[in-house]
């Protein structure tokens, strides 16, 4: 993200509580199957506890975006930028990712065509770019 740009919050950032307290339990036991989504794993930067947050995910050119639904001042963007990595899990797949990395795409070259009708809709034009960890 370029110094001094503000991206408008995403249109569905009121339902974050209700994400948060709800539908974020439940679908952690199950959306690391879907395409499209992933389990991830991040240590909070105050307490140090794991946390584990269903995201959207994406490969892009070896790397992995995540589409910031809720924007980037989430406590799980915090926490992985902090510590400068996660991670990842898909299917039965864990990834280990470094070099977090916040862009705004207000166009949503960063994702399928058909995930960007979805986001753009939504208004969702932050992404974070992490890449997998050497070694």
């Amino acid at each position: 993200m370029s110094a001094g740009e503000r991206p408008r919050p995403p249109r569905i950032r009121f339902l974050r509580p209700f994400a948060n307290h709800v539908v974020n339990p439940i679908a952690s036991r199950f959306v690391h199957h879907l395409p499209g989504f992933g389990l991830l794993s991040h240590r909070g930067r105050k307490s140090g506890t794991i946390h584990r947050t269903p995201v959207n995910v994406f490969r892009r050119d070896g790397a992995y975006v995540f589409a910031l639904t809720y924007g980037s001042d989430v406590d799980w963007v915090r926490n992985v930028m902090a510590a400068g990595r996660a991670d990842l899990q898909t299917g039965r797949r864990t990834t280990h990712l470094a070099a977090p990395e916040l862009l705004v795409d207000p166009r949503q070259r960063l994702v399928p065509v058909p995930v960007r009708l979805v986001l753009r809709l939504m208004g969702v034009t932050e992404f974070l770019r992490m890449r997998p960890a050497a070694g």
